[in-house]
C-alpha cells in the first residue's frame, strides 16, 4: 500500500511539473510601442479578413436559398435602377 501511494504521489508531482513547463512561454506583451502597434494592426487585419469571409458566406447562403424567379427579379431591378441613375446623371 505504501508503494502504491508513493507512486501515485510521484505521478501527481510529475504531471504538475509538466503542466507548468508547458504553460511557461515567451511574454506576449510587446516591449516597444512599435511592436504593440504592429500586433494591433495584424489583429485588426485578421479580424477584418474573417469578417469579410463570414459576410461572403452569408451572402452566398442567402442567395442559394432564393428561388430562380426571385434572383431574376432582383437582377432586373438592379439593371433598371442602374439605367435610371445613368439618366439622372445626364
Amino acid at each position: 500500500m505504501k508503494i502504491r501511494t508513493f507512486y501515485s504521489i510521484l505521478l501527481l508531482f510529475v504531471a504538475v511539473s509538466f503542466s507548468n513547463c508547458g504553460s511557461k512561454g515567451p511574454d506576449a506583451t510587446p516591449s516597444t510601442v512599435e511592436e504593440a502597434e504592429k500586433q494591433l494592426a495584424k489583429k485588426e487585419k485578421t479580424s477584418a479578413r474573417e469578417g469579410k469571409k463570414a459576410k461572403k458566406e452569408a451572402y452566398k447562403r442567402y442567395w442559394s436559398m432564393q428561388s430562380k424567379e426571385a434572383k431574376k427579379s432582383v437582377k432586373e431591378n438592379e439593371k433598371r435602377q442602374k439605367k435610371a441613375a445613368k439618366k439622372r446623371r445626364k
